[in-house]
């Protein structure tokens, strides 16, 4: 699979990697079986980055990569995790002592003497602003708790104040046909600097894999039931904000764009992986079948220019009017 540099980490990812919030929670339940043919399937197939946080299981998703990997120790795997939603979202949490907590937490889960790369975990926006805050980044780093950091942003905003840092090595935002908004200053931004991409919810949390209908329903722990309108985190997280109902009609539409030999949701991976300054897209799997089906679409040729124009035209027409205030 195709590698590329991880911003300021200096470090070579596969462009496919794996996201691990549903080895944890919240979407529906994942047997611990399950989840390490997840990890298995994903690392045959290339794939050498694993993306998680502290939050997901509470320390699961972590817990379940630290078992897989002490297993495997030919499986030259970089993980990315998060932290800082364990507590009340409050800007006067990110401080020093509590990273060092978290840090170490993660560090036992994940069962390594040093992170590879620690992000804040979608921090309140005041906090992207604070030099004590990456000050303490930069001591975690001086003690050798973790190899580098970066951020995981809802906002393009925060995105743009984060690159500004000289210490932050990547930024990890929500990125699809149906979230275009990045493209415009955000990955040109991030490109100029060097600091890399993680982009996250890359199939607009299933929808872009054009498998759902208006009546097709989740479980009750799902996220995609439970924060419809933003009532947990961030409506963003789940379909990208974007209408259960709107999402669900431009989806099919959108598997109209899928070149032969493709499913519409290595498409819409494909799409994210061309996009310049893009270093790696995180699609998650809840089966070994999935995951080697995602790693895959980092083989697809290029979409065309006329896909590419097919994409931005549906997103103008279909999604842009419905989200545009909100975004």
């Amino acid at each position: 699979m195709e590698q590329r540099v991880l911003g300021r980490t200096g470090r070579p990812v596969s462009v496919v990697g794996l996201g691990t919030w549903q080895l944890g929670a919240d979407w529906g339940d994942v047997r611990e079986e399950d989840a390490l043919a997840v990890l298995d399937a994903s690392v045959e197939a290339g794939v050498t980055l694993f993306d998680t946080a502290d939050v997901y299981g509470d320390g699961r998703s972590e817990q379940l990569i630290g078992r897989y990997l002490k297993g495997r120790p030919d499986a030259e795997v970089f993980v990315a995790t998060k932290f800082g939603r364990r507590v009340e979202q409050r800007p006067e949490h990110y401080h020093l002592a509590n990273f060092r907590a978290w840090a170490d937490r993660s560090r036992a889960n994940l069962g390594v003497e040093r992170l590879d790369l620690v992000q804040l975990h979608c921090p309140p926006t005041p906090v992207y602003s604070s030099d004590e805050v990456f000050d303490a980044l930069d001591t975690l780093v001086a003690e050798e708790r973790i190899a580098a950091y970066g951020v995981s942003v809802e906002t393009c905003a925060e995105a743009l104040t984060a690159i500004a840092r000289p210490g932050v090595a990547s930024v990890q935002i929500i990125l699809n046909a149906f979230r275009l908004k990045p493209l415009e200053q955000v990955l040109p931004a991030a490109a100029a600097a060097g600091v890399g991409i993680l982009a996250r919810v890359p199939l607009a949390s299933g929808l872009l894999s054009g498998r759902y209908t208006a009546r097709t329903t989740f479980a009750a722990d799902d996220h995609r039931t439970y924060n419809r309108q933003g009532e947990a985190f961030d409506q963003g997280e789940t379909f990208s904000g974007v209408d259960f109902a709107t999402g669900v009609e431009a989806a099919a539409e959108f598997a109209g764009f899928a070149p032969e030999g493709a499913t519409p949701a290595q498409t819409a991976l494909r799409w994210i992986i061309q996009q310049p300054g893009v270093t790696t897209v995180i699609p998650g799997a809840r089966n070994p079948e999935q995951a080697r089906a995602n790693a895959a679409a980092a083989g697809l040729p290029p979409l065309s220019e006329e896909t590419l124009a097919a994409v931005r035209d549906l997103y103008d027409r279909r999604i842009r009017p419905q989200v545009h205030d909100r975004w």
